[in-house]
């Protein structure tokens, strides 16, 4: 990773930073963006120190990546943006680093499960790897951690259970969890057990019916009796308040319902996803990035959220090609465009002050943790959601 030098990243960043600003603000175009982002994961490169070790957020005041190990649960979004940057450039080097960090998580694949994020970690680096290479061996892993994730299922509550490390409550069930099956999905259709698909649709429904409050807005986390399958209460964890409508929390919500449209052809999951979209969409702020939480009382002296803006945007992009009504389809392409407009203006794009692509991310506030910084799921998503803009033609 040490050969893209500190010079070629300094002359990249001016020649693509200065044009992108001026224009950002006005109207999106979406290769200059990515021109951008390709020239920040470069730049990055030479700065980071192994392949086991994975780049997650910038502190304030700092230039490079803090890392995390192979199990942390972010490990997978910096070979997915690496397999996204070579996705549109076909730059061979940057294929390279994607197969190598890549290929750190497979000992995930073969590890009982101790996280419920292995669909983050492995179907955003295996599964962007295999579905732009077509390597067998990521076919496999991709299997094995299928396999491994669907132990945490348990049939009597109807979910895969969350943070089965946190003894806080017998069975918890997070609504990031929506954002992992994907991968069980994808498994039953390719060579997996097709119990993989039962289990991810079962998962969705229990959700839908215990994480999804009246208005549409969304618990963080659900606790059931493991035993009973009873469901005991909704709470928050990096909310606000239980209560409250955390503004990421909302959004994996967005994703993971159609996501489960898309594989299901399930009305109900698409009736879901929309009502989802649309609360979202009608509480969001003038410039469309949410705070952090839509009911901190301290709003706008609040921190932003970008991470929620990206996957939001990629989102509804998503779920703009799935809706029978051509004026919700329109809706939600507006949205989308109009957050990553913003987000591809100097108030949220990195430039020069550090080497993430996205600034102005909450991670945990409750915590402290993570506030008010890059953090690397924020580049990922909104990657993602630009290459889905550049498909669709928009």
């Amino acid at each position: 990773m040490q050969n893209l030098v500190k010079p070629f990243r300094i002359l990249l960043l001016a020649i693509g930073c200065v044009g992108l600003l001026s224009m950002a603000s006005t109207k999106l175009n979406t290769d200059k963006v990515l021109e951008y982002c390709i020239g920040k994961v470069k730049g990055s490169l030479p700065f980071l120190e192994t392949y086991d070790l994975f780049p997650r957020n910038i502190p304030e005041g700092q230039q490079h990546w803090e890392s995390t190990k192979v199990t942390g649960w972010t490990s997978g979004f910096w070979p997915g943006v690496l397999w996204y940057s070579y996705e549109f450039s076909q730059d061979e080097s940057l294929k390279e680093e994607a197969e190598k960090y890549t290929e750190a998580l497979e000992i995930i694949s073969k590890s009982p499960a101790n996280d419920h994020d292995i669909g983050f970690m492995m179907y955003c680096s295996y599964g962007n790897g295999y579905r732009l290479t077509g390597n067998p061996k990521y076919k496999e892993v991709l299997l094995a951690s299928a396999d491994t994730l669907a132990t945490l299922y348990n049939p009597v509550v109807g979910t895969i259970h969350s943070w089965p490390s946190k003894p806080q409550y017998p069975h918890n069930t997070i609504i990031d969890n929506m954002m992992n099956l994907e991968l069980l999905y994808w498994a039953a259709k390719n060579g997996g057990d097709r119990e993989l698909a039962d289990i991810a649709t079962r998962h969705a429904e229990v959700s839908m019916e215990n994480l999804i409050r009246d208005d549409y807005s969304i618990y963080h986390l659900a606790s059931f009796d493991d035993v009973t399958g009873e469901f005991l209460e909704g709470k928050t964890h990096q909310g606000y308040a239980d209560e409250s409508m955390w503004a990421r929390g909302q959004t994996w919500g967005i994703y993971g319902f159609t996501i489960c449209y898309r594989e299901t052809q399930e009305e109900k999951f698409l009736e879901t996803a929309q009502k989802l979209a649309d609360h979202f969409i009608e509480r969001l702020p003038k410039d469309k990035v949410p705070y952090w939480d839509f009911d901190d009382p301290d709003i706008p002296n609040v921190p932003k959220d970008a991470s929620a803006a990206a996957i939001a945007s990629s989102a509804l992009l998503e779920l703009s090609q799935l809706v029978h009504d051509k004026k919700k389809e329109k809706e939600y392409q507006k949205v989308a465009i109009s957050l990553l407009t913003e987000l591809s203006t100097d108030r949220y794009l990195a430039g020069d002050k550090n080497d993430a692509i996205l600034l102005h991310s909450t991670g945990h506030m409750p915590k402290k943790s993570e506030v008010d910084v890059p953090i690397v799921y924020a580049d990922y998503y909104f990657m993602e959601a630009l290459l889905k803009l550049k498909k669709m033609g928009l």
